[in-house]
């Protein structure tokens, strides 16, 4: 049983959320496969394509048999029928964009994780009220760490991850975990789509393996 309380030690303890999507399922499948071998133990199958919600099944049926202590979240959640629909299929948390409260009201009945994203201190404080267990700063690069370290203070006890922007890089991810972050989301920068693409599942498992010494060797 999946719970929300293990997703989210899973992200803090890994220290990073790996987040792609690629239309093909089987594709999908083995870059979860190559990072599993890597270590990573939750990862995040985003919902930006018509595609999603029928890999997303391929996918979770697949871990029935393989990768069972894998943790796997759906991200682009920005309505209540998405939600509903990905809760349905079997998704472990739920990451949204924004802060839709509908949608964070549909995840706790669930007794799911709910990431929403946040952009501002308003947005920050609505979903701190409505026991986000962790919130995501969206688009990170455009906050930057100075942001959290201004804010983090003003919420106590809350988790923040970045997404968006975070570089594949020892100074970067250092910044953002001497700012008070408990993991970094990366997308593009650790599997990128001309990686995807060419099936180059070497260079992904090369560039996971970075990823995870980086993070910890530069956590607080």
């Amino acid at each position: 049983m999946k719970t929300k309380e293990g997703a989210l030690a899973a992200i803090t303890k890994q220290g990073l959320l790996p987040l792609f999507f690629y239309e093909d399922a089987e594709v999908s499948l083995e870059i979860i496969r190559t990072l599993y071998r890597t270590g990573i133990r939750v990862l995040e199958y985003t919902n930006r394509g018509p595609e999603a919600l029928e890999n997303f099944r391929y996918i979770i049926h697949a871990l029935e048999s393989e990768m069972h202590d894998l943790y796997l979240g759906v991200g682009t959640v920005r309505n209540v029928q998405e939600a509903k629909s990905f809760i349905g299929a079997g998704a472990h948390f739920i990451v949204s964009p924004v802060v839709d409260l509908e949608v964070g009201k549909m995840t706790h009945e669930a007794g799911l994780l709910w990431v929403p994203g946040c952009f501002s201190p308003t947005e920050i404080n609505l979903a701190y009220q409505h026991k986000a267990g962790l919130i995501k700063l969206f688009p990170a690069n455009l906050l930057g760490p100075a942001f959290l370290t201004a804010v983090k203070e003003l919420f106590p006890g809350q988790l923040f991850m970045p997404t968006g922007g975070v570089e594949l890089e020892a100074g970067n991810i250092k910044t953002w975990f001497d700012s008070g972050v408990c993991a970094v989301g990366l997308g593009s920068k650790l599997i990128g789509k001309d990686m995807m693409k060419s099936r180059n599942y070497t260079a992904l498992e090369a560039n996971a393996k970075t990823a995870i010494e980086l993070v910890a060797a530069n956590r607080s």
